[in-house]
């Protein structure tokens, strides 16, 4: 097999196009590979026993949140809980990391939006991820349903919506290709009624205009490069398995599709590896 590649991953880029193209591409540098030409071929990962942190570059023996060091993972906004949890922002308080960082990130544009990846969820996203978030989902059909000015806004609603319908994708039924056909339009409108009353003591507290409906937003269909679903999700983890092997079947999410199983760039990020075709 040939070399294409050596370095430190970093998540797929993704495209969206017919199907989303997706572009590997290592240290942030112009060590890249165009993932969708290998689908049909065998292909193998070999991690090269290093970690380093996508922040700050130092070696590190465990990656904490994707990529990065200990002492990055406690320090940077980016991986703080509330990025998870964005309905526990505390950037009001004073105690955001890098305020700085938040102003940029969280006082931005958010949508609330629904998707189908393994069936109905709802999820949040910054209005410049739109079609990245949905894309990284693994999601066929995404649609934004509310707008709103900042990331706490934006996870208060989640937390409203998600009472009634999920808020997490189930990974392995999307790797499966096991997604049931659904409206979003109609699902849309249904939790929109249903959630009403909710949405209204938010807008009392926060400003009428503070949420903002989308009813104008069309349904975007998404294609993924799979040739072929599996029938069984086998994981591939480069700490228990350095060397990874089999025919690229397809890609999803951020996933490669191989027919040996399956395993999550995103999760290996900062591990540095060595790319054959």
């Amino acid at each position: 097999m040939e070399l294409l590649a050596k370095g430190g991953l970093r998540k797929m880029e993704a495209a969206l196009e017919n199907p989303v193209r997706y572009t590997l591409r290592l240290d942030d540098g112009d060590e890249c590979v165009d993932m969708n030409a290998l689908l049909g071929q065998p292909v193998q990962l070999k991690f090269e026993g290093e970690i380093n942190c996508l922040h700050c570059g130092r070696k590190t023996r465990k990656s904490f949140n994707q990529g990065y060091c200990y002492p990055c993972f406690t320090r940077l906004p980016q991986c703080d809980s509330c990025i998870v949890k964005p309905e526990k922002c505390h950037y009001h308080e004073g105690t955001c990391r890098d305020p700085a960082w938040g102003e940029r990130n969280c006082f931005a544009p958010h949508v609330v939006y629904l998707a189908n990846s393994s069936g109905l969820k709802v999820g949040i996203t910054r209005r410049q991820q739109i079609p990245t978030r949905w894309i990284d989902q693994g999601a066929v059909r995404a649609l934004p349903i509310l707008e709103v000015d900042n990331r706490l806004h934006s996870g208060l609603l989640e937390q409203i919506f998600a009472e009634h319908v999920a808020d997490k994708t189930n990974w392995r039924a999307m790797l499966k290709g096991e997604v049931p056909e659904l409206d979003l339009a109609a699902e849309r409108d249904r939790l929109l009624a249903l959630c009403a009353p909710a949405i209204d003591e938010l807008r009392q507290a926060h400003g009428a205009e503070a949420i903002r409906t989308l009813p104008d937003e069309n349904t975007l269909a998404i294609e993924f490069p799979v040739l072929q679903y599996p029938t069984k999700v086998a994981t591939f983890n480069f700490d228990k398995q350095p060397e990874v092997s089999g025919t690229l079947l397809g890609i999803k999410g951020q996933y490669l599709i191989l027919d040996t199983g399956v395993i999550n760039i995103r999760k290996f990020g900062a591990y540095q590896v060595s790319i054959f075709a």
